[in-house]
């Protein structure tokens, strides 16, 4: 930026920058996106940018399915689950023709500043499409699997911990009056934070992850001396991603431990619902620090979020490593 005779111009390589910023969601939606679109379109037109909203992901650029937004495109959508813009993965993205229709799209309507809403992937197929065409863009972790290394916290995950807390303490009440044990199977196909810190905030007797190898037999003896001492149900909590099926465990339960067993699926539940007041906050701190970003110039990054609070980085630290949990929390498990 540069000031002259009390006039503020922003520079971007010689030319002027375009006041034009688009938003789109990548991947699977997480309730908290919808609250991020109303900060992106309010936060944007306080900064005197004119927002656009890319619909249905990567595939919106690439049928030019890319619009205007304005104040009354975002109200009451706060409240909401899921992303009001739609959001889908793509295939023709990862070709590189497809890309540059992509970019001609854009261009029409002068936007070079893109926030995506996204994972990893999200990220890496944006890293690809600033540097063949350079488009510049802020990434913003949004998956409930909170498997993107580099931020402790990703958007939507707050949400999700409630509505599996509801669901454990829902079917407890069951598993108590049935003298069962119940198998709750949550999302997390390589990362099992979902289901570990669900483990730990609801007392649960057993967690399974794919981050730590088990053997049930370790889990027989104990088992059968509480249920001796008077334990009436067992819960278990299991990730998607473990190396056996949860039926599986439910069957174990029943061969080993000698206790009628049911297994929940939470599935798809743990993506949508009402966003938390936490999942709110932090859409309107992510894509405010994002904008902020994007306007001092930034070419490509990721924000983040750790024990220092807010920060940038680049796509290769966020993509090149996979996301290790909190060694003190997996200690409460082994």
């Amino acid at each position: 930026m540069s000031l002259d005779n009390g006039k503020l111009y922003e520079f971007n390589i010689g030319n002027f920058m375009s006041k034009n910023i688009a938003i789109l969601c990548s991947g699977g939606d997480v309730s908290g996106m919808n609250p991020a679109l109303k900060q992106f379109v309010e936060y944007s037109l306080q900064k005197n940018l004119t927002p656009y909203f890319v619909y249905d992901g990567f595939e919106g650029l690439i049928d030019n399915n890319i619009k205007e937004a304005s104040y009354c495109d975002v109200a009451g959508i706060i409240t909401r689950g899921g992303t009001k813009i739609g959001s889908a993965r793509s295939k023709r993205f990862m070709k590189k023709e497809f890309r540059l229709v992509a970019k001609e799209n854009l261009d029409k309507l002068n936007i070079n500043m893109l926030l995506v809403l996204g994972g990893d992937g999200s990220f890496a197929g944006m890293d690809i499409f600033y540097k063949e065409h350079g488009i510049r863009f802020c990434g913003i972790p949004s998956t409930i699997d909170n498997d993107i290394n580099g931020t402790d916290y990703c958007l939507g995950v707050d949400t999700a911990l409630n509505i599996i807390k509801t669901s454990i303490d829902a079917i407890r009440d069951t598993a108590s009056s049935f003298k069962r044990a119940f198998v709750i199977e949550t999302m997390g196909r390589d990362c099992g934070y979902l289901a570990l810190v669900s483990h730990l905030t609801s007392g649960s007797e057993m967690c399974l992850i794919p981050e730590i190898d088990f053997d049930l037999k370790d889990y027989e003896d104990k088992f059968k001396t509480q249920i001796q001492n008077g334990r009436r149900y067992f819960i278990a909590v299991v990730a998607e991603g473990i190396k056996q099926d949860s039926s599986e465990i439910a069957q174990w339960f029943e061969d080993k431990i000698g206790m009628e067993s049911r297994v929940s699926v939470l599935g798809h539940i743990q993506r949508g619902g009402n966003p938390t007041i936490y999942d709110r906050l932090m859409a309107y701190k992510f894509v405010s620090h994002a904008i902020d970003k994007l306007l001092k110039g930034s070419k490509e990054s990721v924000i983040c979020y750790d024990r220092f609070g807010f920060n940038f980085k680049s796509i290769s630290e966020v993509t090149s490593t996979t996301k290790v949990l909190d060694e003190k929390l997996l200690s409460y498990i082994q």
